[in-house]
């Protein structure tokens, strides 16, 4: 899962700067259709394979401050 993220980070990557290069030789219309299809595709498809990966495995449970949570930090001097 690694590798595809970063196979398709780089794969957008380049092709936000193709979209740049359109734009610079006069073609303004495709580059600016390249940049935002390349920006779709970093929110909608590299970020939640990217969320997913690092949550997976993960409680939400230790990310929240809950009663049992906040006893804790006080138990350890934490304020």
């Amino acid at each position: 899962m690694n590798l595809f993220m970063k196979i398709l980070g780089i794969l957008i990557l380049v092709a936000i700067a193709v979209g740049f290069y359109f734009r610079l030789t006069g073609d303004i219309l495709t580059g600016d259709r390249i940049i935002g299809i390349s920006v779709l595709a970093s929110a909608f498809i590299l970020m939640p394979v990217f969320l997913y990966v690092r949550w997976k495995g993960k409680r939400l449970k230790d990310y929240t401050l809950s009663d049992e949570n906040m006893k804790k930090m006080r138990d350890r001097g934490i304020d």
